[in-house]
């Protein structure tokens, strides 16, 4: 791939890579700071020789390589102050067998806007712990398959599998009461699919 695809490609996930940078920094100036070091790093010479195309069209293997730099940046800048996230009693295990059916993103990504996603849901999914508001942004707004999950945060597919099924426990709790907002929302498809994967991981 030659730079000047590399950077197409690249550009064309700014926003991705901005939405995953303020998702993680909680502030949109340490956000902005955190895509310019992200940018900085994924256009030296040596990145663009070495990235490795997986999908075949570029788009997504370029989402997945630009979101593991910005995961791993920001939390080796925090790496003297605290560990990463790790979810207590959560069980790291590793998928044995084939991976059940990967149900599709709860939105549509071509229409999907999470600017404008009502308040409540995103004041619910702000209120998450980073680790299962992370895995849920990933595949639930971004489109991340769980491998592509898996080798972004450095954890084994079935503790994916088990951080985005309590995201979306956690998140079906705190709207228990407002029916309404979950069918407006298609916040149903989204918890039914959670169903279906976490069967899927259970009975692997």
């Amino acid at each position: 791939m030659d730079r000047q695809e590399f950077e197409r490609l690249a550009l064309e996930q700014l926003d991705a890579v901005y939405r995953m940078a303020l998702h993680l920094s909680r502030n949109p100036h340490a956000a902005e700071d955190l895509v310019q070091d992200v940018y900085a790093r994924a256009l030296r010479p040596s990145a663009v020789e070495g990235f490795e195309d997986r999908t075949g069209d570029g788009s997504g293997g370029m989402r997945a390589w630009l979101f593991t730099i910005c995961h791993n940046l920001f939390y080796s800048k925090i790496k003297r102050e605290r560990r990463g996230p790790q979810a207590m009693g959560e069980i790291p295990v590793e998928a044995d067998g084939p991976l059940p059916d990967e149900p599709p993103p709860a939105w549509n990504r071509a229409t999907f806007d999470w600017e404008h996603v009502d308040d409540r849901l995103r004041k619910a999914v702000d209120e998450l712990r980073s680790e299962y508001r992370e895995v849920l942004l990933m595949w639930g707004v971004e489109g991340l398959k769980y491998r592509e999950i898996a080798a972004i945060l450095e954890v084994p597919i079935g503790t994916v599998m088990s951080r985005l099924h309590r995201a979306r426990k956690l998140l079906a709790d705190a709207l228990t009461g407002d029916e309404g907002l979950r069918g407006d929302l298609g916040l149903s498809r989204l918890l039914s699919a959670g169903e279906a994967s976490e069967d899927g991981m259970t009975s692997a």
